[in-house]
């Protein structure tokens, strides 16, 4: 299904409410595609894709996607764009009647989070975009998100309302305070039915305390505190408090001069709330623990793969720099993305990685013209299935890569407006080197470079994925779970 939504207009934290749509409006619709099976063959068979864009031919600097995220249920996706706007997509129940329109994520509210800023004290600029969103455990009817931009994380509260109190005795239908001396009898309010109002407000801003750009933030199982890490500190924040949070880790040396490293993604463990991993542009991984002590500049934990002298180049920093770090949902994986490879850790084994997948090993011969366009520094994240038995990843031209940790199968596939159409099929693409080709593969120097997958989410228990490709929103299910 395709659906075209207007860009809204810039809306202040006190008018953040959206009215729910009963129906698609203005929205043009068509239907794309099915997978069944599964691990990996329930991705090459008949999947049902739900493709989201805005409106109009030309892709806007402020639409690119810059995160996604499901809730812990599954049953709302956020998006987070360059312009500083969230888009939160909510599932719809099954219809028994249609079985092929079954769990379709439809809009559900747009507000804007972040404004760009300019700091007059060193002269910077601060932009807008989304870095990164992260939704807290469920507690009431109501739904509490985080997002963040470079510098200042938001907590937003989601709630919906369906009513409206009536019949105040000291204000009127518009608000407005009566005259005391009209009022000559008493009422009791009531609440009268109402179309259903989506609204979100700002309960929070943690602000002031990074110097470098935040690139992670990450909810603690406790449900109370969450950390936000920048490129040389992580900072511990409670969620009630936005005047303090403690510094953790840092890095920053005397002299900047002896800078080697900086932290490139930070997580807690989804299960012991005292352990921490964060990852470096080194190619290493520190575990933490913060019963050891309340600064954690040493590690509990250091993993890291040697280094093959025969294989060092120009460029290898640079593609050993991990971009992505995700535990397993069991937290006893650890899931790295650096540029060329998607990697496995066990938490017991430190030395090298429990598996290692290639994700584009044919762009090796092409690091120096991807160092030319600084495609070379593009960020890739990874996610994992609800059974940790599966991990995607991005790639160039729109493909997104699966792993099956099982059958050691893998397949790379497109995420385009051209499969949108019914039922079509999500059909397995190869890249060539060189030699024979097949009818359907595709040459490495035909690569289009800024076609590609950063961003991706796996739903917590289904295979549901959502696949961010610039402007563009793609939502894969299998209708046959």
């Amino acid at each position: 299904m395709v659906i075209e939504w207007e860009t809204r207009p810039t809306m202040t934290p006190q008018d953040t409410s959206t009215q729910l749509p009963t129906a698609p409006q203005s929205r043009d619709m068509d239907s794309a595609g099915t997978l069944h099976g599964e691990g990996i063959s329930a991705w090459t068979n008949s999947a049902t894709a739900v493709h989201f864009r805005r409106v109009g031919d030309v892709c806007r600097s402020a639409d690119i996607i810059s995160t996604v995220e499901f809730n812990h249920t599954g049953e709302l996706l956020a998006t987070g764009d360059k312009g500083g706007r969230v888009v939160i997509f909510q599932r719809e129940p099954e219809c028994k009647t249609e079985p092929y329109s079954q769990g379709e994520y439809n809009v559900y509210s747009t507000f804007q989070s972040h404004e760009p800023e300019f700091d007059y004290l060193k002269s910077l600029e601060i932009e807008e975009k989304i870095n990164k969103i992260r939704w807290l455990p469920q507690q009431n009817a109501a739904h509490f998100l985080l997002s963040t931009n470079d510098k200042t994380i938001k907590l937003w509260k989601v709630s919906e309302r369906d009513k409206r109190p009536e019949g105040y005795n000291l204000k009127d239908e518009e608000g407005r305070i009566k005259d005391l001396s009209t009022v000559t009898s008493l009422q009791v309010p009531v609440l009268k039915p109402m179309d259903l109002m989506v609204e979100v407000s700002p309960r929070r801003v943690f602000a002031n305390a990074h110097t470098y750009h935040v690139n992670s933030i990450s909810v603690n199982s406790d449900h109370e505190t969450y950390m936000s890490a920048d490129d040389l500190r992580i900072n511990l924040w409670h969620l009630g408090i936005t005047d303090r949070s403690f510094n953790i880790v840092d890095i920053k040396p005397v002299n900047m001069e002896d800078l080697t490293e900086v932290i490139t993604a930070a997580e807690f463990h989804p299960h012991h709330c005292n352990l921490l991993v964060y990852s470096s542009s080194k190619g290493t991984l520190r575990l933490c623990d913060m019963r050891e002590a309340a600064l954690c500049d040493k590690h509990s934990k250091l993993f890291e793969e040697p280094e093959d002298p025969s294989n060092r180049s120009f460029f290898s920093e640079i593609i050993s720099s991990v971009s992505d770090v995700k535990f397993s949902h069991s937290g006893r994986y650890l899931l790295t993305r650096d540029y060329l490879t998607a990697k496995v850790w066990d938490l017991n084994m430190e030395n090298k990685p429990l598996e290692i997948y290639q994700v584009h090993d044919y762009l090796r011969s092409k690091l120096c013209s991807l160092y030319e366009n600084d495609c070379i520094f593009d960020k890739f994240e990874c996610a994992w299935n609800g059974s940790d038995s599966v991990i995607m990843t991005g790639a160039y031209n729109n493909f997104f890569r699966m792993f099956d940790r099982n059958t050691k199968r893998d397949v790379t596939l497109e995420a385009s407006r051209e499969s949108s159409k019914p039922r079509a099929v999500l059909k397995p693409r190869r890249v060539c080197q060189g030699g024979k080709r097949r009818k359907d593969d595709i040459s490495v120097d035909s690569l289009d470079f800024t076609k590609k997958i950063l961003h991706t989410a796996w739903h917590p228990t289904e295979n549901i994925i959502a696949i961010a490709a610039t402007n563009n929103l793609y939502i894969f299910q299998d209708k046959f779970n």
